[in-house]
């Protein structure tokens, strides 16, 4: 699973991970040296909701390791150009099947208006404008996925709960059925008239 490597620019990876039972699962990323690197991750389904994580750069050093969390988040400044790895890890639950969320970001994000970088004056009243709804449309962006991930949760959590109420209303259902017609032959039994085993031998 590789949402992106070799970018050059900066880069935006929102995807999710299925990780079975005792399986394991890794994303791949190859920034230019120096940039900064926000990553978040977050368990929206299965199990108890917790895996294990850690990242590794181009030298094979972890630079970040935690296991059993639900969500997380960090920021690496990348110092050795490469591939890093950030590998999760479900060999801890044998049965569970978990869904992961995965967020990074890899280098700057680029100026939203042409040679907005390089501009030593002031910003024009329609350009800080341009700049103020932008970082607003980030934070809107922002609460959207959390939300979907708080849905996707619960969601999750729901049709779980719905299938184990659904699995004891037909255990129950059997139940009573076995319940019953043990009742029935058993009142049955009561009235059914026994013949003596001599009298039906003279007979």
């Amino acid at each position: 699973w590789t949402p992106s490597a070799n970018q050059s620019g900066p880069a935006l990876g929102g995807s999710c991970l299925l990780l079975k039972g005792g399986a394991a699962g890794a994303a791949r990323t190859a920034p230019a040296p120096d940039p900064a690197m926000p990553c978040g991750r977050q368990v929206i389904a299965g199990g108890h909701y917790d895996v294990d994580c850690h990242v590794e750069d181009p030298l094979g050093n972890t630079i970040y390791r935690e296991t059993k969390k639900q969500y997380d988040s960090f920021t690496h400044q990348a110092e050795v150009k490469g591939v890093y790895q950030f590998c999760f890890s479900n060999e801890f639950s044998t049965f569970s099947h978990k869904t992961v969320y995965f967020d990074f970001q890899v280098g700057d994000e680029p100026p939203i208006l042409p040679d907005m970088g390089n501009k030593v004056t002031a910003l024009t009243q329609m350009e800080s404008a341009c700049v103020t709804i932008h970082e607003a449309l980030k934070t809107v962006i922002d609460s959207q996925t959390h939300y979907r991930l708080r849905e996707a949760q619960d969601r999750a959590r729901a049709e779980d709960l719905n299938s184990r109420v659904s699995y004891w209303s037909v255990g129950e259902t059997i139940a009573l059925f076995v319940v019953s017609l043990s009742q029935v032959l058993l009142l049955k039994s009561f009235f059914t008239e026994r013949r003596p085993l001599n009298r039906a031998v003279h007979s």
